[in-house]
């Protein structure tokens, strides 16, 4: 029945094929886990079919390894009219031991709608211990720092006035990349953006390097099987180890040749040595133009705005069923 089903487990081996030379799963692939464990747990609860409005402060704080246990929760801890924010958990070990440790853990939107676009109300969520009760004044305490997030980032100008490292992928929506409702579902999106943002680091830095962070990802409208994607990565700030990437995914008609914005999101990646194992120096990036030093000063403004956040993140993860 609608509300009543409050989380959700997903639970799988990593396979080789979601590795890569390293024997890692990329964080895109862990991105697309929370939005297929989200979207199980928001259909769930509103009973209708939902899309993905926002994740925010993904923090990865280890690699997946190929052959671990994996489980992804997700739990709804709060509600507007038609949204529902869920706390997802990503978990993993060895399965020959069942201790799993914890892999990322982040804060999703999801919209009910009614199959055409417009969204429906939603059965209210009512916390029922002092777990839910404290992710749900999180969950509340975090919109007006995602408010800002989001209207900082639709003010920064991006054109070809830029000196900027970057890289843009091209390709077509293929059929596999489907979801439930007929679109590309948003964890595909998010593998592609996990995607530009790995090449625009990695030739940057000339090395191998791991995303450690991924936050405000907005998505605007689907984007329709058939029609041409543009991922648009963009260097627009370095620390000792770290790079910051602006990405954007556009898509449309390849007939009509326009394109629209779908989703815009800040990846950090962190540079590490040969061996794939230790934070490396990264060069810096020392911006001269200024559409490059304006978002360079964005990205250091996001910066204070996740320290802010993150003092309100989830703390704490709830017993999951056995």
């Amino acid at each position: 029945m609608p509300g009543s089903q409050r989380q959700t487990t997903l639970r799988f081996l990593a396979a080789p094929m979601e590795g890569n030379q390293k024997g890692r799963v990329e964080g895109g692939t862990v991105l697309a886990w929370i939005d297929k464990a989200g979207y199980a747990e928001a259909v769930a609860w509103s009973g209708r079919y939902c899309v993905t409005a926002y994740v925010g402060n993904v923090r990865f704080k280890r690699p997946v390894l190929v052959g671990e246990l994996v489980e992804v929760h997700a739990h709804v801890v709060h509600t507007g009219r038609s949204s529902m924010h869920i706390v997802c958990t990503v978990s993993s070990g060895d399965p020959s031991t069942g201790e799993l440790d914890i892999t990322c853990q982040c804060l999703m939107i999801f919209v009910a709608t009614d199959g055409n676009g417009t969204s429906v109300e939603v059965p209210t969520f009512e916390p029922s211990d002092d777990w839910e009760r404290e992710q749900q004044q999180t969950a509340i305490r975090r919109i007006e720092g995602r408010k800002a997030i989001e209207q900082d980032m639709a003010e920064q100008i991006y054109t070809d006035q830029t000196a900027s490292h970057r890289h843009t992928l091209r390709f077509l929506a293929k059929p596999t990349d489907v979801n439930w409702g007929g679109k590309v579902h948003g964890g595909i999106a998010m593998e592609w953006i996990d995607q530009a943002a790995g090449l625009v680091a990695e030739t940057w830095h000339q090395g191998p390097a791991i995303a450690v962070f991924a936050g405000g990802v907005r998505f605007y409208r689907p984007i329709q099987i058939g029609h041409l994607v543009e991922v648009e990565a963009r260097l627009i700030h370095t620390g000792h180890s770290s790079m910051h990437v602006s990405v954007h995914v556009r898509s449309g008609d390849p007939m009509q040749g326009k394109m629209e914005l779908t989703t815009h999101c800040l990846m950090v990646l962190v540079a590490l040595d040969e061996s794939g194992t230790r934070k490396h120096w990264v060069r810096p990036w020392n911006p001269t133009l200024p559409e490059d030093l304006a978002l360079q000063a964005h990205a250091k403004r996001l910066i204070d705005i996740r320290s802010d956040l993150a003092r309100v993140a989830p703390r704490t993860v709830p017993s999951y069923p056995a």
